[in-house]
């Protein structure tokens, strides 16, 4: 005799999920940050997380990264899975941040500000 069906536990499981993370559970990404000569490069991983729940946003010279979980795509209701916040230095130039999700892996691509960008003549004006 089946007490309870599988679909029935298909169903719940999202929401199991959602109550864990509301109770306190939660993720632990992988997070890197590369340095290349053009930039750096911040690696966030975690597999089990599908690409359309990460988030990316630039305040100041803040940038956060992190994670809701929805059980719907429409739903009102989002837990955190997690967030880390990174206070960014003077010499990227963040008007030319990139983000692209591949695989299993948030990549965030921020240039350096060029040489030529930093030092300019002012102009100096005559009254």
């Amino acid at each position: 005799m089946k007490l309870i069906s599988p679909k029935f536990i298909r169903s719940i499981a999202p929401q199991l999920d959602l109550l864990n993370t509301i109770g306190g559970g939660v993720a632990q990404p992988q997070l890197r940050v590369d340095q290349r000569p053009k930039g750096v490069i911040l690696r966030v991983a975690m597999p089990t997380v599908p690409a359309d729940s990460f988030r990316v946003v630039l305040n100041q010279q803040r940038l956060t990264v992190f994670g809701e979980y929805r059980h719907q795509p429409d739903d009102q209701l989002a837990a955190p899975l997690f967030v880390q916040t990174l206070d960014l230095p003077n010499n990227l130039d963040l008007t030319r941040i990139d983000a692209v999700h591949e695989g299993h892996e948030l990549q965030v691509r921020i240039p350096f500000v060029s040489p030529t960008d930093q030092q300019r003549e002012i102009d100096i004006r005559h009254n």
